[in-house]
């Protein structure tokens, strides 16, 4: 089983990458695709390298004399991801470090909502202190895989989940003053009705006898979603989208130019709109929730590479009964067995250059089987993830490569 910076015998060689397609910077962590169009990272010596990670690795408390390195080659994985800095440095693995850019306030909050004020005339500037004091310390490590801007970001899209949660756009609206996204987001919604509230709320078919409606309507949880709103409120996620993206692509590049960006970690929905915005050339390998990988031979602008974010197979998804082979499953066989598919369909989905498990500890008032870590409160192996997990490791890049060895062996034959 390859270790971080072991070439598998199953994974492309150096020349059969098309060289002229890749992202980052030679004698640093590359992202290329093989003849067959499937992506691959490539490390800092040229070879082909499928992520295997976890975030969130560390020390857990109930069990801080074990080596959580050693515990995560043990099972097969090569690299660490959001959150576990300080152990992937010096345990010499390939990992995934932050700049944290919503730490550089002011910070929208709300219902859904944690973002930075890309609106503020000061947000570039903060943004690249952030950027320099983040990355300089690591500029020239080849270990580093790329730069996540943030993590946690909270994008408040249109939700099924959740229909009346004010959205982003009315909840910039209905901010205080002092934020320059409030003023943004009225001066966007309001020019094309020449700063005629009436003829907004005609156009959105919502009674907007003055401003302090549109907060109550927030503050009650009352989400806008008439037609007119909707139009409006997709062109400011973009908006919102495209600066953020932009400002955090060209804070970090200044600061390192050498690694890859891959884009932000959000929670809760994402939406189209934004998720177009975090694309080449902002972003290099975009982490892409694994339940919202693009159809293979989707011609959408997310279809270039990148990692599949958050696996895990705790969720309702997976608890609920099937129909046919696996009725006669329990729970926990039927949500392993589900899991396991769902996994390797995205080792072999083309722009799928590795994938990240949701994270190394259970959370508080997680109960195994069904809790997401890989290590429990208590320091207990979650054994039944990391079995599962291990198996699948030893094997990903031939799961990857199925179809090219396929292609080869017919050609050999």
């Amino acid at each position: 089983m390859p270790h971080a910076g072991e070439l598998s015998p199953t994974a492309p060689n150096p020349a059969e990458f098309r060289w002229e397609a890749a992202r980052g910077t030679p004698g640093f962590f590359r992202t290329a695709p093989d003849r067959s169009g499937r992506w691959w990272l490539v490390d800092a010596d040229g070879r082909a390298f499928f992520c295997k990670a976890v975030h969130g690795v560390r020390a857990s408390g109930g069990d801080s004399a074990r080596d959580p390195a050693a515990r995560l080659r043990g099972w097969g994985f090569n690299a660490a991801g959001v959150g576990s800095e300080g152990v992937a440095c010096w345990a010499g693995l390939a990992f995934l470090a932050t700049v944290d850019f919503c730490g550089t306030g002011p910070l929208l909050l709300g219902p859904g909502l944690r973002l930075p004020d890309v609106f503020d005339p000061d947000w570039p500037r903060r943004a690249a202190e952030r950027a320099h004091a983040r990355c300089a310390p690591l500029v020239a490590d080849r270990a580093l895989i790329g730069w996540v801007a943030d993590d946690a970001l909270g994008w408040a899209q249109p939700n099924v989940r959740q229909p009346s949660r004010p959205t982003l756009l009315q909840l910039c609206l209905s901010l205080e003053p002092r934020f320059a996204a409030y003023h943004a987001a009225w001066e966007f919604v309001l020019a094309p009705h020449r700063s005629k509230l009436s003829a907004l709320a005609r156009a959105w078919g919502t009674p907007l006898a003055n401003k302090e409606v549109l907060r109550e309507f927030t503050r009650a949880e009352h989400g806008l979603a008439t037609r007119g709103y909707l139009r409006d409120a997709a062109r400011w996620s973009q908006e919102f989208a495209r600066r953020y993206f932009t400002d955090t692509a060209a804070a970090i590049r200044a600061a390192d130019p050498h690694h890859l960006l891959l884009g932000a970690r959000s929670t809760g929905a994402v939406g189209e709109f934004v998720r177009a915005a975090g694309v080449y050339p902002a972003v290099d390998l975009p982490l892409v929730d694994w339940n919202e990988l693009p159809a293979i031979g989707s011609t959408a602008p997310s279809t270039g590479p990148l990692l599949a974010d958050d696996v895990n197979w705790t969720d309702e998804s997976f608890l609920r009964a099937s129909a046919g082979a696996w009725r006669h499953l329990t729970t926990v066989e039927r949500m392993l067995q589900r899991g396991r598919v769902a996994l390797e369909r995205a080792a072999r989905h083309p722009a799928v250059a590795g994938y990240l498990w949701r994270q190394w500890l259970d959370e508080p008032g997680e109960h195994p089987p069904f809790a997401r870590g890989l290590v429990h409160l208590d320091g207990a192996e979650a054994r039944e993830h990391t079995e599962l997990l291990a198996e699948f490791n030893a094997r990903a890049e031939k799961v990857r490569c199925a179809v090219r060895l396929a292609v080869a062996e017919k050609i050999s034959a």
